[in-house]
Order: structure tokens, then sequence, then C-alpha cells
């Protein structure tokens, strides 16, 4: 009976640190992504795991900045754009400050967007 339960508790501790890693290799994925501005790959990413960028928008920190901003520092026109599109205009006009700072392109895309 104990092994059973030794056994059981094995399962369990498994289970929660292999969620973990795959998390946090799902959210190390898509910074890689954005940083090669690979629009392509980050979009057949969040589709095979079944996510939308306004969902993980607020979670996923790429350098300490969310996923639009470092786009934004990192150049990447493409995935940029395609953050834009996919984010609610209420969360562009929060950003729009910070994103003058950083690029005047996105800045201006995210404008357009809000307009």
């Amino acid at each position: 009976m104990k092994s059973y339960i030794v056994v059981a508790i094995m399962l369990i501790i498994l289970s929660v640190i292999s969620t973990k890693s795959y998390a946090f290799n799902l959210s190390q994925n898509i910074c890689e992504y954005i940083a090669a501005d690979d629009k392509n790959r980050l979009r057949k990413l969040l589709k095979t795991n079944r996510l939308k960028i306004r969902n993980i928008f607020d979670d996923i920190k790429c350098n300490d900045s969310n996923i639009l901003i470092f786009a934004a520092k990192r150049n990447a026109k493409e995935v940029g754009e395609l953050i834009i599109k996919k984010l609610p205009k209420s969360v562009l006009s929060e950003n729009v400050a910070q994103l003058e700072g950083e690029s005047a392109d996105f800045a201006q895309m995210a404008k357009d967007r809000i307009n």
C-alpha cells in the first residue's frame, strides 16, 4: 500500500515539473521568434498551442518588456505589425507612449490602429 502512495506522489511531482518546463520553453520560443522577426514560425507556434496574442500579452515578458515593446526594441517589423493587429485598441493605447520612445514606426502603426 505504501508503494502505491509513493508512486502516486512521484507521478504528481513529475507532471508538475514537466508542465513548468514546457511553459518556460514556450515563452522562450516566442521571445526568440520575435527577436528573429520570424512571423511565420511565431504564428505556427501560437496556432499549434491554441494561443492568442491577446491572451498571452500580459503573461510573457522578453528581457523584462512585454512582447510589443520587445519587438520594437529589436526592430522586428513583421512580428510587431502582427502583434499590433491582434491586440485590442485599449492595450495599444496604454503602450503608445513607450512605443514612441523605442520606435517611431511602431508608434505610428499603433496610432493608426487606434484611430
